[in-house]
């Protein structure tokens, strides 16, 4: 009887486990046939108009705006090239390029847009970005520090903790290089962090977002300043209420356009555009109510601003004068042919324009068209470049979703099946996006963590919603989860579900939910809320603030969205906090964090897993070595998205017992 029972348990644990790797098959089949692209790393138009920079992993060309054959620059030069920038004559480029090593080090190098007179200009031991020439073409400016153990940013691995903490501060600070002597000298104060610049037009000094102390962790405090470039002396312009990014000088030098707004990342841009006098004062806002969110902008005229913005999940744009208001219209939202085009054609945070602005270039790419570069004025753009040609979607299709909760609308992004059967039931996968200040957007695959592409091959659904807090229907909007972390903002994507359901053949046994940072701790939120979730998957989630607040690098990023520390009010932190509610989860949850993450530590998803562990609540947890917030490794990356896609896979599967 023990020898058949034996017999019965061997025979069980081996089909399990042929079951288990047969979900491991077909889910690394799906995610390896994905088709390899090209990424467009950066695009730069001549001030004249004339001419193209651009930017393929980590190789730099030069091509006409009226398309043709690109001119690879540098083309035995090994190291990455990015930042490339022109010169205001359009007679010179510069570009930085990394030196291989764990340690950062670039050179800074310029050439014609020809090719010829490729020179070195200065060689940077430590962390450098954003080179940019002044207007009289005599220097050229570039944000630096020295000495930089790693890339500068809290998304990147962390330096662990040794000896006096709070010792040593590396500050980001702008230094300028003579082209006539090729002198490098640092000008802005030491104990100052600059984060973005722009040149003053007459040459003579900046315009900068700054702050003093921990570049970390302070972007949420900066301030706009003027400096001086012959003494580095800074002088505040305008302390804003919320964040602030994409500062440019007027063409006469007299005001400062920018974009404010609550942002919970440096790098992911939204708010109004605003503009103060160089002299300082009240910013006035011109963009008031707005259904969108600015991303970039540029002057392209003595009194005319150039926009690009999320609007309603798509890409939009505008050219404002300085009065406020699109140019001959009632300010209504971004509709009709101000549209880069259809809900699904392309999305382009940015645009690179020229001196006056008649002439644009952009990456253009959605979820099932891949990145190319186009130009031309802005909105009748011509494809410029075929670097990704032969490349084409395996997918199945990619839906701009519309929803209503309550009073609220919301908008989405939704997936569809490959070979879409309305007549079957699919499984669905919620994704929800990092921020909150961010959005989910039509945008072509690149095989980063998380990557959810490869679920349509499975036969699956994926839903990104924008819920409250997103970006792409105004500055009110994105302020709608202020002191309400998993309020609102749950009960968006919970209705998102209903309506996907409602409109789309969903198999209501096999939903899953999943995300990355603000996407964690929303995925650890659901689970404490609903049960609706036969799996999770947590990236980098938070799971209590309390602690959380005490441990990581960025800690100012909450006092915008809280109103204050956990210490002065910790209640409006505690009815947000999924760790009180942890009693109530049964949802099977794989957990997936780096080990020098700074933004949410690794002690958060630690946290949750010996919870869940605990309660007996199906559970697994991965630790990536020397990863931070986000991955950079390719294998790490890829091994994220399988474990992600292989839990949903598995438990799915028992959906359909």
């Amino acid at each position: 009887m023990r020898h058949h029972r034996s017999s019965f348990i061997l025979l069980l644990s081996l089909i399990l486990l042929s079951i288990a790797a047969v979900t491991q098959d077909r889910v690394a089949v799906a995610v390896d046939s994905l088709p390899p692209v090209k990424k467009i790393d950066q695009v730069a138009i001549s001030p004249d108009g004339s001419q193209v920079a651009y930017i393929v992993e980590g190789g730099l060309s030069v091509v006409a705006v009226t398309g043709g054959t690109p001119l690879r620059i540098a083309p035995d030069q090994k190291d990455a090239v990015r930042d490339v920038t022109w010169s205001a004559d359009s007679r010179h480029i510069a570009w930085l390029a990394d030196s291989p090593g764990d340690v950062p080090a670039s050179q800074l190098w310029a050439a014609s847009p020809d090719g010829s007179s490729l020179a070195p200009l200065a060689a940077l031991r430590g962390y450098a970005q954003t080179p940019r020439y002044s207007p009289d073409g005599a220097k050229l400016a570039v944000l630096y520090t020295e000495d930089m153990p790693r890339v500068a940013g809290p998304l990147e691995p962390m330096t662990p903790l040794a000896g006096v903490v709070g010792t040593k501060i590396y500050e980001q600070r702008v230094a300028v290089v003579d082209l006539g002597t090729n002198k490098m000298t640092q000008v802005t104060p030491a104990d100052t962090y600059v984060y973005e610049y722009d040149w003053m037009p007459d040459s003579k000094g900046w315009v900068a977002i700054a702050a003093h102390g921990s570049g970390d962790n302070n972007w949420w405090i900066a301030r706009l300043y003027t400096i001086d470039a012959a003494s580095g002396a800074m002088r505040e312009v305008y302390r804003p209420q919320w964040q602030i990014a994409e500062p440019h000088v007027s063409p006469d030098g007299k005001s400062v356009a920018f974009i404010e707004g609550l942002m919970s990342d440096d790098g992911l841009t939204g708010g109004d555009i605003h503009v103060v006098a160089i002299t300082g004062g009240v910013a006035r806002n011109l963009t008031p109510g707005v259904q969108a969110s600015p991303s970039s902008l540029a002057w392209t005229g003595p009194d005319r601003i150039s926009v690009v913005a999320n609007v309603n999940g798509n890409s939009g744009y505008a050219s404002l004068t300085v009065a406020g208001y699109p140019e001959g219209s009632s300010w209504k939202g971004w509709t009709g042919e101000e549209l880069i085009g259809a809900s699904t054609d392309a999305w382009v945070p940015a645009a690179a324009f020229s001196r006056d602005g008649s002439v644009t270039a952009v990456v253009r790419q959605s979820a099932n068209r891949p990145p190319e570069v186009w130009a031309g004025p802005m909105g009748k753009w011509k494809q410029i470049t075929n670097v990704n040609e032969d490349v084409r979607a395996s997918w199945g299709e990619s839906r701009n979703v519309q929803w209503m909760n309550g009073d609220t609308r919301l908008q989405g992004w939704l997936m569809l099946p490959k070979d879409y059967d309305p007549a079957k039931k699919y499984p669905l996968v919620v994704s929800v996006h990092g921020g909150p200040s961010w959005a989910c957007m039509s945008k072509w695959p690149t095989g980063n963590m998380g990557d959810t592409t490869a679920a349509s091959l499975l036969g699956w659904f994926v839903l990104c919603p924008n819920p409250r807090g997103s970006y792409g229907q105004g500055e009110a909007f994105t302020q709608g989860n202020v002191k309400d972390f998993g309020g609102g903002d749950y009960r968006d994507i919970l209705a998102g579900v209903d309506a996907m359901i409602k409109q789309f053949p969903v198999d209501t046994k096999r939903i899953g939910i999943r995300g990355h940072s603000y996407g964690g701790y929303m995925t650890m939120w659901a689970e404490t809320k609903t049960l609706r979730f036969a799996a999770a998957v947590a990236g980098a989630g938070l799971s209590d603030w309390q602690s959380y607040y005490g441990l990581n690098d960025i800690d100012e990023w909450m006092i915008p969205f809280f109103g204050a520390s956990v210490y002065d009010d910790p209640t409006v932190y505690q009815k947000s906090d999924p760790i009180r509610f942890v009693k109530k989860v049964k949802t099977p949850t794989l957990i997936l964090v780096g080990d020098r993450d700074g933004e949410v530590p690794m002690t958060q998803s630690i946290e949750w897993y010996h919870a869940l562990e605990t309660m007996r609540v199906p559970t697994q947890m991965v630790v990536y070595p020397n990863e931070g917030h986000v991955f950079h490794k390719p294998a790490d990356a890829r091994d994220y998205t399988l474990r992600m896609l292989q839990w949903f896979d598995q438990w799915f599967a028992k959906g359909t017992d």
